[in-house]
């Protein structure tokens, strides 16, 4: 059985999706206005309204009162996963986040929310194979591409191993953590050799949704990454919350 025609509200929903996820419109272009959009279709602004409504949900407009609706913009950071990636970003003295969005012509940035010592949640303490009475420093930050937050970063460390270091104090690292923890004149001087990442896709929290400015039906990558030194023992493990728009995770595995 054949379906029917589309009602006028779809169609107009089904053209501007299309258009905008070929590219046709670019991001942050001005949509036609509801008057402009009703005459073409032949229908009523309400309609168009409707439509407009819709692809709000789906977080690929946005809406500014009084100027119009708007193709949402989307700083799109591309992360490459690699030993080489890694090695030459620290060579350079830069965190691998801010290297790779400064290569793909964007800002980034990075603002420390808290640094605390606390007990660590039970998955945390897992992974850093921690006992009962350990204590962990734990680093939040948000990181921002172009002034937009994208991702929240929760860094989690022993704190018998970073105590009396910078890395438990509330500011900015040069080089970041690992410039500390590898530091061959430091009190850590333990070298990072791999880490392995589990991701998981799912909603976001009220908090997460307003910390990252997210429209609605947006979801979030959960990373979870566990950093071990070349004894392959626990060093690290960073929790981020990435805006699913906004990113793309790429993997390099070299097997030998």
């Amino acid at each position: 059985m054949s379906e029917g025609p589309a009602f006028p509200y779809q169609r107009i929903r089904d053209d501007l999706r299309a258009e905008i996820l070929a590219g046709n419109r670019a991001f942050g272009e001005k949509l036609p206005s509801e008057n402009a959009l009703a005459q073409r279709y032949g229908t009523t602004r309400p309609t168009v309204r409707r439509a407009l409504a819709l692809l709000k949900a789906e977080g690929l407009v946005v809406t500014h009162q009084g100027q119009g609706v708007f193709v949402r913009p989307k700083p799109r950071v591309r992360l490459l996963i690699s030993g080489s990636n890694y090695r030459t970003h620290r060579e350079a003295g830069l965190p691998g986040f801010d290297a790779q969005v400064r290569e793909q012509g964007m800002s980034p940035e990075q603002r420390i929310r808290d640094v605390v010592t606390m007990d660590p949640p039970a998955e945390i303490a897992l992974r850093l194979g921690l006992d009962e009475d350990d204590q962990v420093v734990v680093r939040r930050r948000t990181f921002l591409v172009d002034g937009s937050p994208v991702a929240l970063c929760d860094s989690y460390y022993p704190a018998d191993m970073v105590a009396d270091t910078a890395v438990a104090q509330p500011r900015r690292i040069k080089g970041g953590v690992h410039a500390v923890i590898e530091d061959a004149t430091g009190p850590i001087r333990r070298q990072v050799s791999h880490s392995i990442e589990d991701l998981v896709c799912r909603m976001p929290t009220g908090e997460e949704t307003a910390e990252l400015g997210l429209m609605s039906g947006v979801p979030v990558v959960r990373v979870l990454r566990t950093v071990y030194d070349s004894e392959d023992r626990p060093l690290e493990v960073q929790e981020s919350i990435a805006a699913a728009d906004s990113h793309e995770f790429r993997y390099e595995v070299r097997m030998r």
